[in-house]
């Protein structure tokens, strides 16, 4: 899966954010930065070429992604880690940073009273969450194709996962509980290019959790070969572009 993952979802989604969530990091001028959710290195590689003199620690819970991430981006320092039980020392990091990943999170407030732990008293905790799916021009289209290939029985993943965590309230709510103020959520949308429907679509296939969904059937292949056709009829053949939208939040301990 994460060999999936980087090949046909990072270049596409998840880099054009990490560009710009590196550059709102170095305008910080952070010294010392620990990214939560690393996935394969995305953010990281994009962190340390804006912000080079940076230390920058990465972690994720998957380790098959931080193997692949260690081997992607050597220059960081890599670290398996629940989110929940940081293994790092009290007020260890200027910036904390999370790419996509707060979603992920089981336990929310649990996982920002370690961010806050762990977070120097004047330091920021920058991260960014994806708006609803409807607002993900290849999410959405890839969904419907889901749902017209598997009537009633579609996983609801990107819905209820990576695009179920919409409301900056409850944002605000959940980093208040943990003893953190927000400070900015700011929404931006950026477009996403890719080299084909086919690869966007093979990348959601098998470089998520529906991979597993779709291996528990029989039937797994003939809805993959149907939805990959069905987003090669919405968006056409050759290169695709497709625009989409992120809230990126900015916090820090309550004063």
């Amino acid at each position: 899966m994460p060999e999936a993952y980087e090949r046909h979802l990072v270049p596409v989604l998840f880099r054009p954010f990490a560009a710009d969530l590196a550059a709102r990091a170095a305008a910080l001028r952070p010294r010392t930065v620990l990214e939560l959710a690393a996935g394969t290195g995305a953010l990281t590689s994009a962190l340390l070429t804006v912000a080079p003199t940076a230390s920058v620690v990465a972690s994720d819970l998957n380790e098959a992604m931080v193997a692949a991430g260690a081997a992607r981006e050597p220059r960081a320092d890599w670290h398996r880690a629940d989110a929940r039980e940081l293994p790092f020392e009290d007020g260890g990091f200027d910036l904390v940073v999370c790419q996509f990943g707060v979603m992920f999170f089981p336990d929310r407030p649990a996982a920002y009273a370690e961010v806050r732990r762990v977070l120097a008293p004047r330091g920021r905790f920058l991260f960014n969450s994806w708006g609803p799916l409807a607002t993900h021009g290849f999410g959405a289209a890839f969904q419907d194709a889901l749902e017209e290939a598997m009537p009633g029985r579609a996983p609801a993943f990107l819905e209820d996962v990576p695009h179920g965590y919409t409301d900056p309230a409850l944002v605000a709510s959940d980093l208040a509980a943990a003893g953190l103020t927000l400070g900015a959520a700011d929404q931006i949308t950026l477009d996403g290019v890719a080299a084909s429907a086919a690869s966007v679509a093979t990348g959601f296939l098998t470089g998520t959790p529906i991979r597993a969904a779709l291996e528990a059937g029989p039937d797994a292949q003939s809805i993959r070969a149907s939805v990959t056709q069905k987003m090669t009829d919405r968006f056409g053949a050759g290169p695709v572009t497709a625009a989409m939208t992120a809230t990126v939040y900015t916090a820090h301990h309550q004063e």
